[in-house]
């Protein structure tokens, strides 16, 4: 569900060059990665740097390897991509969605670091009517090329929101009225459980280590997927559809 329109691109668009990034950056692309050579330093350099902490972006130090692997061309120890989709923030969603009358549903991806996964995960998201998701800045897959097409275009309908601070942003989802139910195995409790006809997060947690322990620790309900065969987990994308759909049963179950 789509609250804001946002211009649609392609694919991600590199940008190489220190004035190239900076005058990326000042214009208001979304910056969706950034690699600067190790070492390397100069005024105008501290003017990226500089932006980089006014736009809340956060670089990724690498040797000049990398870079030229990115291109061969004078790329002057500056490689940016910007980001085929436009970022929006939660805090904007969530009134919008109780001004309209309805119940959220967020869904929170905690470090899902698989293109393919995040696509899988947005197409379903918007198949079931999710009013946004929540990604970190900071160790969450890119969303490019490959996770636009997986998704099916679901990345450009539902809005994405990626924040730096994210377990500040988890407790505001849970100041505004909703319940944070993580879906993982470090329960009894099963996701038929809870009740999601009220305002519900999801959350999610990365392929490699799950869901943090600082947000298991203040979240509302642990909900696991029962598991009947011998292989003892499911994709992240089929466990996110399992538990959503879990949750849009039972909101269907109220309104009839």
């Amino acid at each position: 569900m789509t609250f804001n329109s946002r211009p649609v691109r392609e694919s991600n668009q590199m940008v190489f060059g220190i004035r190239a990034v900076v005058e990326a950056i000042r214009s208001g692309k979304e910056i969706e990665a950034l690699y600067i050579q190790r070492g390397i330093g100069g005024s105008l350099l501290n003017e990226l740097r500089e932006l980089t902490v006014e736009y809340n972006i956060t670089p990724q130090q690498v040797p000049v390897e990398k870079l030229n692997r990115l291109t061969m061309k004078n790329h002057q120890g500056v490689v940016a991509f910007i980001s085929p989709i436009i970022y929006q923030k939660v805090e904007d969603i969530i009134p919008q969605v109780f001004e309209k009358g309805e119940v959220p549903l967020i869904l929170v991806l905690d470090a899902i670091t698989d293109v393919r996964n995040m696509g899988a995960i947005a197409r379903t998201a918007e198949c079931a009517g999710v009013h946004a998701i929540v990604i970190p800045a900071k160790g969450s897959a890119q969303i490019n090329p490959d996770a636009i097409k997986t998704s099916a275009g679901a990345l450009y309908k539902i809005p994405v929101c990626r924040h730096d601070n994210f377990m500040q942003t988890v407790k505001f989802l849970q100041e505004s009225g909703l319940q944070l139910v993580c879906c993982t195995e470090k329960t009894k409790e099963d996701i038929y459980a809870p009740d999601y006809t009220s305002p519900t997060a999801i959350i999610m947690g990365s392929e490699e280590d799950g869901i943090r322990n600082e947000i298991i620790r203040i979240s509302d309900h642990l909900a696991k997927i029962p598991m009947f065969g011998e292989i003892e987990s499911l994709n992240v994308s089929v466990s996110t559809g399992v538990i959503l759909y879990e949750a849009i049963r039972q909101r269907g179950l109220k309104a009839n």
